[in-house]
């Protein structure tokens, strides 16, 4: 899968500009991608998905981000979605996810509500943030839940209960809003349902031991785990493809004023010697923590919290690395950068929209402090 993932590069870069202005993943990238199965990655074997494991997972993602971050957020985004599989009757899991080209998109539904009816619920709210909408057959939307008489319903710790119901793409209303600095391929629109009925059968409670019907080690971890490591990998992509694009201009171009070019130059060196290094390391610390729980997973049956910090942690210190190492480039590769035929800028927007989604809050590192000072860390995020 990853020498499919590293064969759409070529595409990824050529279609790049299209994407920005398109604002989705056009016909031909979704063409290919499905061609090589990138959307079916984290999908059981038993449903025909490749199931792989996460560290052999994230490189696929990374390679996809060093073509085009967007087709590679989208790529993530349904993938996390996909393991949904893993939670639904097998049926209903055919159904929503045994086509060569079927893809959940979800986002966040704040205000979103559902109301028990028989044999189902009655879902109203609009979701947000739903990366890869346009390319979606089936939609999430993740709602709080209530008694027919609008009693919240609660888990036994008092947790407020939510579900995740899946509709067709083709039922809610769509609103074009997603006009952004960067990923802007992702078509992160919205859609709204109002009072719209959804049977038991195509509701979950996700990442939970109680409706898990997969026993495979790759569902012991969240979405929420593959969700970090995946959009970690689309920054390291990034900032792969920045690095070795400034190293193919430094060898031709002599700034103004100066006498030889740039890879000549000692501060240039040392600048990409320390970043070239700060890559590698943000990556192998994710790779690592992946693979430990990995192992652990598989001796014990169960990813430990440890393993849940460490895997925050590599994820969010990724990200940050990331736009530390495009920020940096982009300057050393001066004016040439600010032009879109370079593809400076377009990855400094990209990058810049990654560090600011959930997944790169700086918050996620005090989860992680309080956690190794023996506190008790927020574990919503983790």
């Amino acid at each position: 899968m990853l020498g499919r993932a590293k064969g759409l590069v070529p595409l990824l870069r050529e279609a790049s500009p299209r994407m920005d202005t398109e604002k989705q993943l056009p016909s031909d990238v979704l063409d290919a991608m499905h061609a090589q199965g990138m959307f079916r990655l984290l999908i059981p074997r038993s449903f025909g998905g490749a199931e792989l494991d996460p560290v052999d997972y994230v490189q696929c993602v990374e390679q996809i981000a060093s073509g085009d971050a967007s087709a590679a957020w989208c790529m993530n985004q349904g993938s996390g979605c996909s393991m949904s599989a893993a939670y639904l009757d097998p049926a209903v899991a055919r159904e929503v996810l045994g086509g060569a080209r079927d893809v959940i998109a979800w986002g966040q539904g704040p205000g979103a509500k559902a109301i028990r009816a028989p044999g189902g619920w009655r879902v109203t709210g609009s979701w947000n943030f739903v990366s890869g909408l346009h390319n979606a057959t089936w939609f999430g939307m993740h709602a709080p839940c209530f008694a027919a008489d609008g009693t919240p319903e609660r888990h036994p710790d008092g947790r407020p209960f939510d579900r995740t119901m899946l509709i067709r793409a083709d039922v809610p209303k769509i609103d074009v809003d997603w006009n952004t600095l960067g990923l802007r391929g992702t078509g992160s629109d919205r859609f709204t349902v109002v009072d719209l009925f959804v049977d038991d059968a195509h509701t979950m409670y996700r990442d939970s031991d109680q409706d898990r019907r997969e026993a495979g080690p790759l569902y012991q971890f969240s979405s929420m785990q593959l969700y970090a490591a995946g959009f970690a990998s689309v920054g390291l992509g990034i900032a792969r493809a920045t690095l070795d694009a400034f190293i193919a201009l430094a060898r031709t171009k002599t700034p103004t004023l100066a006498a030889s070019t740039l890879s000549e130059s000692g501060a240039v060196q040392a600048i990409l010697g320390m970043n070239d290094a700060r890559w590698k390391a943000a990556r192998a610390g994710l790779h690592k923590s992946l693979v430990d729980a990995q192992a652990d997973v598989v001796a014990t049956g169960r990813l430990s919290l440890a393993h849940r910090i460490e895997i925050r942690q590599a994820s969010t210190y990724a990200i940050h690395q990331a736009r530390e190492i495009v920020h940096e480039i982009y300057h050393e590769a001066g004016a040439t950068a600010i032009f879109q035929s370079h593809p400076f800028e377009h990855r400094l927007r990209d990058m810049n929209s990654v560090s600011q989604q959930t997944q790169g809050r700086r918050s996620h590192l005090e989860t992680v402090g309080t956690y190794l000072m023996g506190g008790t860390p927020n574990l919503r995020w983790v």
